[in-house]
């Protein structure tokens, strides 16, 4: 069975690839071991964050209790999950149909390599002049005693039911996000991260405004805290816990994994191709090919050349589709990609790092404030709201901005607007923003 091209996994990368390749006439197969769609539209951003919709409400109520808002609300955790499921459980069908109405043939199964550029997926045998790689990412290995335990982030967002107590291992987007969740639908939280704080891809003024959140919401945060083992007696769990302090123990209901993911490459059997995997990535050039096997190109997580995010997905898809059919000539652009922890208020960066501006040379000028007593924060009745922003001396040029706060998440875009298309401090603070918003207090940033 042979193909112009082969994609492995179904996700935001994949099917962008998949379908621009096809549409330029050439013949397509994709090929997913799990349901079609991909992580972020079935067990990722997109379901995650209509959990967050629900915690939003609780959180507004309690904000705006002493001012003028009277009644109680709570989450129905399994109305919930049920919402959460009209977005995701239609998906994989749909995205069957588009391939199929797209005339791309379509393989359930679990894809290894047989050769330089061919594969078999449960005792089929296809072969195509191009593959591409886009298989996701993995929660990484924890290697400690029992850590069979843990459960990810998909089977946390497939849960009926909510348990009591809930342990999490790792302090990134994850256990930010999924501690806002629970914590809100009632559950006592634990996060344990090894790091001396959590978040640490976003700046520590920041987060440390927004461990206030943690606190008024009732989640316990042990940082440089290294777990260690996780024992499981009947339907509980105990997590075993190394500190600065001393050996702890943390009981749970239950342990999440939320210590990171990596490119799900491993059961690939990539050596059959010699596809080069260099620490745990796979070796590319600029143009997102194997640098071992020019048959072979990779795009989102399992590429891991940008951001592991889902535009950067569709860009990186992009990228390889012009490549595949008109040649090697384009080559990915990732500046001014925004990123951003769906945390109740959010947290979100783009750009240079004050540490990363500092270690390129540049002179720049920092501007770092916390803003509860503006208008954007006292509407909302909301105390964590601040920003930091690096700004190049002499050139005017954004290097990078980082909020939390409300609006965070969509306030950030028009710095990554600017950062990408080399706007300057000047033109945003000469730009009029509808007022009040969350974009209005642009120009008092810079």
């Amino acid at each position: 069975m042979d193909f112009d091209l082969i994609v492995i996994g179904t996700g935001t990368a994949a099917r962008n690839a998949a379908m621009r390749v096809r549409k330029a006439g050439r013949s397509v197969a994709i090929i997913d071991e799990k349901p079609f769609g991909g992580t972020c539209a079935l067990r990722g951003c997109d379901p995650k964050k209509m959990l967050v919709a629900g915690a939003e409400v609780i959180d507004a109520q309690r904000r705006m209790q002493p001012n003028g808002i009277d009644g109680e609300v709570r989450i129905d955790w399994p109305g919930l999950i049920a919402f959460k499921r009209s977005f995701a459980d239609p998906i994989p069908a749909m995205h069957e149909k588009l391939y199929r109405d797209g005339g791309i043939a379509t393989f359930h199964g679990s894809a290894r390599f047989t050769g330089l550029d061919s594969l078999r997926v449960d005792g089929t045998e296809m072969r195509a002049r191009h593959i591409v790689i886009a298989s996701g990412a993995e929660p990484v290995a924890l290697g400690i005693p029992g850590e069979e335990h843990l459960i990810d982030h998909e089977a946390f967002m497939a849960m009926e039911g909510l348990p009591r107590r809930i342990a999490l291992v790792g302090g990134g987007y994850i256990a930010a996000e999924f501690s806002h969740i629970t914590a809100r639908a009632g559950a006592e939280v634990t996060v344990l991260q090894r790091a001396e704080r959590m978040l640490t891809g976003f700046e520590p003024e920041l987060v440390g405004w927004l461990m206030e959140s943690f606190e008024r919401i009732g989640v316990e945060v042990r940082t440089k805290a290294v777990v260690t083992a996780v024992e499981q007696s009947g339907d509980k769990f105990t997590v075993h816990v190394e500190s600065d302090a001393s050996p702890e123990a943390v009981e749970a209901d239950l342990v999440v994994h939320a210590a990171g993911r990596a490119p799900a490459l491993e059961r690939l059997d990539l050596r059959a191709a010699n596809v080069a995997v260099k620490g745990g990535k796979l070796e590319l050039n600029e143009f997102l090919q194997s640098v071992s096997n020019p048959a072979v190109y990779a795009a989102g997580d399992a590429a891991q050349m940008g951001p592991p995010l889902t535009p950067v997905s569709t860009h990186d898809a992009k990228v390889v589709a012009a490549n595949l059919v008109e040649g090697n000539h384009v080559q990915p652009d990732y500046r001014g990609v925004p990123s951003g922890a769906f945390t109740i208020p959010r947290i979100a960066r783009v750009g240079m790092s004050e540490e990363e501006a500092r270690d390129s040379g540049l002179r720049y000028g920092v501007k770092c404030e916390r803003a509860s007593s503006w208008f954007t924060a006292r509407q909302a009745a909301e105390p964590v709201y601040g920003y930091k922003t690096l700004v190049e001396e002499g050139t005017g040029r954004i290097l990078g901005a980082h909020l939390v706060g409300p609006h965070a998440d969509e306030v950030i875009n028009l710095f990554g607007l600017a950062i990408r298309h080399d706007l300057t401090a000047d033109d945003l603070k000469a730009t009029i923003f509808g007022y009040p918003t969350g974009a209005s207090d642009v120009g008092y940033m810079l």
